[in-house]
């Protein structure tokens, strides 16, 4: 399905350049969101007077790449605690911005914007998050502009250009999981998105029971080694088999750490760290909410899972 969203991310040339450069965009557009002037020109945005700010339109096809994969390359384009400047680029008019048709997608970018607002747990980030109000594309010489002008000014670091260009294409048979699926799980078992902590629906889940991966119902994790860590997901010292997962190095975000995945579906699931309770092994697997679906005991025979009974008490 083809969606747009819209970012605001400084000087609109290079982030405008950037996206377009993403396998699964199909479009990308600069333009002025969120005016209260109708139609404004550039030289009357630059006054700061009209309250819109640069931002580019990005159309693109979620089955090809996904909504949260998009925010990751947006949020490592600028500096999220920066209150309007990018760059040498200072005024209203250069804030950061992510704007939404769908509000569908906002549970996605609570979620990044969660994840990006943990790194800085002393400040807040100064990127806001609205409805799209209107979004008047600029005057034609801004459209592609570093295309035509290979050297002009941008903020954004070269190499990341280099990067997002030398990316794979995503497959594109994912049609009817992805009807299955919410909009948050879709993110967070396909595109790698964390939801937010505390407010999600395994957080506080203690009943006797077991949680299969959310696509095809392959079982990860039982009750009896669920405990409650504090960190606001759901929190197991081991999954019940080994082998069921798979460890991988995760440096978004400008962290190293170790990113769990399911190994049947190969569903990101979350992460795991030496920090869990030491008579269990030490071992925290921090799993998302959204990656799981969980049936309680009374419900394991009939749906199948009858033989894991005797783990519950494990």
């Amino acid at each position: 399905m083809i969606k747009k969203i819209y970012l605001a991310g400084g000087c609109f040339w290079g982030t405008e350049h950037l996206f377009s450069l993403v396998d699964g965009v199909k479009s990308t557009t600069v333009g002025y969101a969120n005016s209260r002037v109708a139609d404004p020109t550039y030289k009357m945005v630059c006054t700061g007077l009209t309250g819109a700010a640069e931002t580019v339109e990005v159309e693109y096809d979620d089955n090809a790449v996904g909504l949260s994969e998009l925010l990751v390359i947006y949020f490592r384009s600028i500096d999220p605690l920066s209150l309007n400047r990018q760059g040498n680029d200072v005024g209203t008019q250069y804030r950061t911005g992510i704007y939404y048709t769908d509000p569908a997608d906002l549970p996605v970018i609570e979620a990044v914007v969660a994840t990006v607002q943990r790194r800085h747990p002393d400040q807040r980030i100064a990127v806001e998050v609205k409805p799209l109000e209107n979004f008047y594309p600029a005057e034609l010489y801004h459209q592609q502009y570093l295309d035509k002008n290979p050297g002009g000014y941008c903020h954004i670091d070269p190499a990341l250009f280099k990067e997002v260009s030398t990316r794979s294409p995503r497959s594109n048979d994912k049609d009817e999981l992805r009807e299955r699926l919410t909009p948050l799980q879709w993110e967070v078992t396909q595109n790698g998105a964390t939801e937010r902590p505390f407010i999600n629906e395994y957080d506080h889940e203690f009943r006797p029971g077991i949680y299969v991966d959310v696509t095809d119902g392959t079982p990860l994790f039982i009750s009896s080694r669920k405990y409650d860590s504090g960190c606001g997901w759901p929190a197991f010292t081991r999954p019940i088999d080994p082998s069921l997962v798979t460890e991988h190095t995760d440096t978004s975000f400008g962290r190293v750490r170790t990113e769990v995945r399911s190994a049947s579906s190969g569903s990101h699931l979350g992460h795991v760290f030496p920090d869990g309770p030491a008579s269990e092994g030490g071992i925290r697997y921090c799993i998302n909410s959204a990656s799981l679906r969980f049936i309680p005991a009374d419900r394991m025979e009939v749906e199948g899972y009858g033989d894991y009974l005797p783990l519950l008490n494990a």
